[in-house]
């Protein structure tokens, strides 16, 4: 089995998808993700195929939202630490 992630952050609700899937007892399971930010990390998962590796800040596009928005840019882009995300 393939799991497929957009981005990986803290990692809780996938460790707990990973906890869920082992008791169906694939022949193998493997972690796939797009983005990748080690720094968010507070619980460790194995991610076997990683896109990119980004720093901890705030992206938006292809298929990421920010605040309900942007999701559909055909790019990823990262919001500026000096902007207000009040009414976006």
């Amino acid at each position: 089995m393939l799991l497929v992630e957009d981005i990986v952050d803290t990692s809780h609700t996938l460790k707990h998808v990973l906890n869920l899937l082992k008791t169906r007892s694939p022949a193998s399971l493997k972690v796939c993700s797009l983005l990748n930010k080690k720094e968010r990390r507070e619980v460790e998962v194995p991610i076997d195929y990683v896109g990119f590796e980004i720093p901890n800040k705030y992206v938006f596009g292809y298929g990421l939202d920010l605040d309900e928005y942007w999701r559909n840019l055909p790019f990823i882009g990262v919001v500026k630490e000096d902007v207000h995300l009040e009414g976006v």
